[in-house]
């Protein structure tokens, strides 16, 4: 299963505290291609999502836990497109530590980051009355931190629109299900074979490992 970028029931959780943390990504998304609007008009866009798991205290010196002791966690949703002003690239670009070469622009397997530590910087936001947790920054992990970087908590997830894991489907939230059946591709979905299927297994191993980074590269 390959989610690839080119250059062309909810639970209430408590927002994460502004900071910089260790952190891991454990679950990459698809969302499919989903309806938006650009200056007044319709516009489609294929959209992804990438969720981490994150390590460490507060700035009071409380874990950084929900209430059933599973690390806090935060997500953020991109437009699949490695194009010059995009997010995505933007991001993977400052975790990476370098751009892409124009090969991996061309084609880029962006599920080689699943399992991958980071440090991400949390900042807030106001909306509506409501405090939001937001993704500032990602960055690689400093190599005096490597060592301590945790083994995953929760089991690494990686969902494909075109070839629906229904298993990794019924652990998403409501909203969410609800956001990837909007989608173009869900149109085309033969459920009942997909829930026929068994789930891929996914590695307990985290991806892009460390250990044989000889450029200094996560993945």
């Amino acid at each position: 299963m390959a989610l690839i970028a080119r250059a062309t029931g909810g639970v209430d959780f408590k927002p994460t505290p502004p900071g910089v943390y260790l952190a891991r990504c454990f679950r990459i998304i698809d969302l499919g291609t989903q309806r938006g609007e650009w200056k007044g008009k319709e516009k489609w866009s294929r959209k992804v999502m990438f969720q981490w798991e994150l390590y460490g205290e507060d700035e009071e010196g409380n874990a950084l836990t929900m209430d059933d002791g599973r690390p806090m966690s935060i997500s953020k949703q991109y437009t699949l497109s490695l194009g010059e002003n995009a997010q995505l690239r933007a991001d993977l670009k400052a975790w990476r530590g370098r751009d892409f070469t124009p090969e991996e622009l061309n084609e880029f397997d962006i599920s080689k980051v699943l399992g991958v530590a980071c440090m991400i910087n949390v900042s807030h936001g106001e909306k509506d009355g409501k405090t939001y947790a937001n993704i500032s920054g990602v960055t690689p992990v400093p190599k005096a931190m490597r060592a301590a970087i945790p083994k995953p908590i929760n089991d690494l997830q990686l969902f494909d629109v075109s070839e629906p894991d229904m298993d990794v489907m019924g652990k998403l939230s409501d909203r969410m299900q609800e956001k990837i059946k909007a989608c173009k591709e869900w149109q085309k979905v033969d459920v009942n074979k997909a829930a026929s299927q068994s789930a891929k297994p996914q590695s307990d191993e985290p991806g892009g490992a460390f250990d044989d980074m000889a450029d200094d590269i996560p993945y």
